[in-house]
């Protein structure tokens, strides 16, 4: 299990931010999406109609502070990937996380990250060590974890499905 922990989420200020790391996480395999900061109903409720749409079997929820979700996910035993530009390299880590068989609770940032998430973290990681998008890092992470397969995910219980195609946009509606 894959499950993503938004720190922070900051009502007006990071719905759209909010929202991709919802859509990315669903689209690159996670099964879930824990928000932490301002309870908004409206990001859940988008996630829950993206599902209902497109099918599969992934879940957004809300707790207010983060902390507790990290405590309960490491007795648990997931293992704690924080994503930042200060860590080690996703591409020369990820091969022996993604081995391990263990579940996984990945962090993904917001406004300030506390000292705390990233002694909490068994892996501090970074796609770059530059200023970059916590939507790209958690995109190319979930990328690696996934070892690529997630790009040929087909989801055969939504109402809708799309057929790729060069030259038009085509869309199948399921009844």
């Amino acid at each position: 299990m894959i499950t993503v922990l938004r720190l922070d989420h900051r009502l007006g200020r990071d719905t759209r931010i909010t929202t991709h790391v919802c859509l990315t996480a669903r689209a690159f395999g996670a099964d879930k999406v824990i928000l932490s900061g301002e309870h908004d109903k409206h990001i859940i409720e988008s996630a829950q109609k993206v599902v209902e749409n497109w099918g599969g079997d992934f879940e957004v929820e809300y707790q207010k502070a983060y902390r507790p979700v990290i405590k309960e996910h490491k007795q648990k035993g997931f293992e704690i990937i924080h994503l930042t530009m200060y860590g080690k390299h996703v591409e020369d880590v990820v091969p022996t996380i993604r081995d391990n068989n263990r579940d996984k609770l990945i962090i993904v940032g917001g406004s300030r990250v506390p000292t705390d998430v990233y002694e909490a973290a068994d892996w501090n990681l970074s796609v770059t060590n530059q200023p970059h998008s916590e939507v790209a890092a958690l995109a190319i992470c979930l990328h690696y974890m996934m070892d690529g397969s997630e790009l040929k995910t087909v989801y055969n219980d939504g109402k809708m499905q799309i057929v790729p195609n060069n030259e038009h946009k085509e869309v199948i509606k399921n009844e």
